[in-house]
């Protein structure tokens, strides 16, 4: 019983095959500039690594680019995905944040991974993974070092700014001031995390946290979250692909928990 979620992002694009006993393969590939064609990749690539020669395997697309998804498939939101993949890896979970690529979201979640409201920043980058790659960029450093770089700052510095080309120019201005970078990462990540505090607080706290999205990865981001929201914050082991997952889930239960 194989099920098949195909997350197609605007920066990344991740799929994931879904069996019984959990995940049995998953691809994470860049999206580019033609969405149908990282989907169809992706899609081939994690029934290539699953060793499974079935396109017939029933399969759900999600993400910005779903609509583009060249295979048949079935389409879902990925606010309904992140939810359902949330919700799988973690069954008490009660509100989702997920920080994407050029989005961020609080999804408040019910029993069975049910979507109970949402609040959602898509109108720019400010507080999302490009965002993080903009600064890194700026600040000299590598994306994947920012989190370890941050901890133990004391102080972080007051990034005033959330559009992302204005926070480039504040940290530039903080670095010819002889601010240390350790100190602008940590008031970066501090940013971002009020930043969706501020949409959790739309949708109201609801514990249990569990934080997805490729900035998941970054422990100072994390941090910043568990801060606020005054209490433990779950990372899923591969926060990246749960958008993929939850489509997975959602196609087995349409497939075969309905049967």
């Amino acid at each position: 019983m194989l099920t098949v979620g195909v997350d197609i992002g605007s920066i990344t694009t991740k799929a994931a095959v879904l069996g019984d006993d959990g995940v049995v393969a998953s691809v994470i590939i860049p999206s580019g500039s033609r969405p149908a064609e990282a989907a169809r990749e992706a899609h081939d690539e994690v029934l290539r690594r699953a060793q499974v020669n079935d396109e017939a395997l029933p399969t759900i697309a999600t993400g910005y680019g779903r609509v583009t998804a060249p295979f048949p498939h079935t389409t879902v939101t990925e606010i309904t995905c992140h939810a359902a993949g949330a919700h799988w890896s973690f069954p008490q979970v009660g509100l989702v944040v997920d920080i994407g690529g050029q989005d961020s979201k609080a999804i408040r979640v019910g029993p069975g991974g049910t979507v109970l409201d949402f609040a959602m920043n898509d109108k720019c980058a400010a507080g999302t993974g490009r965002f993080l790659e903009v600064m890194a960029r700026a600040l000299g450093v590598e994306l994947g070092q920012m989190g370890a770089l941050a901890a133990g700052v004391a102080e972080p510095t007051r990034i005033s700014n959330l559009c992302t080309v204005f926070a480039e120019s504040e940290v530039i201005s903080y670095l010819a001031r002889g601010t240390s970078k350790e100190e602008i990462i940590a008031g970066l990540h501090r940013s971002i995390a009020n930043r969706v505090f501020g949409l959790v607080s739309r949708v109201g706290p609801r514990p249990e946290y569990v934080f997805t999205g490729g900035v998941a990865r970054n422990s100072g981001v994390a941090a910043e979250l568990k801060r606020l929201l005054g209490g433990p914050v779950r990372i899923p082991p591969d926060p990246q692909i749960v958008g993929a997952v939850g489509a997975a889930v959602i196609a087995r239960r349409r497939t075969f928990d309905a049967k």
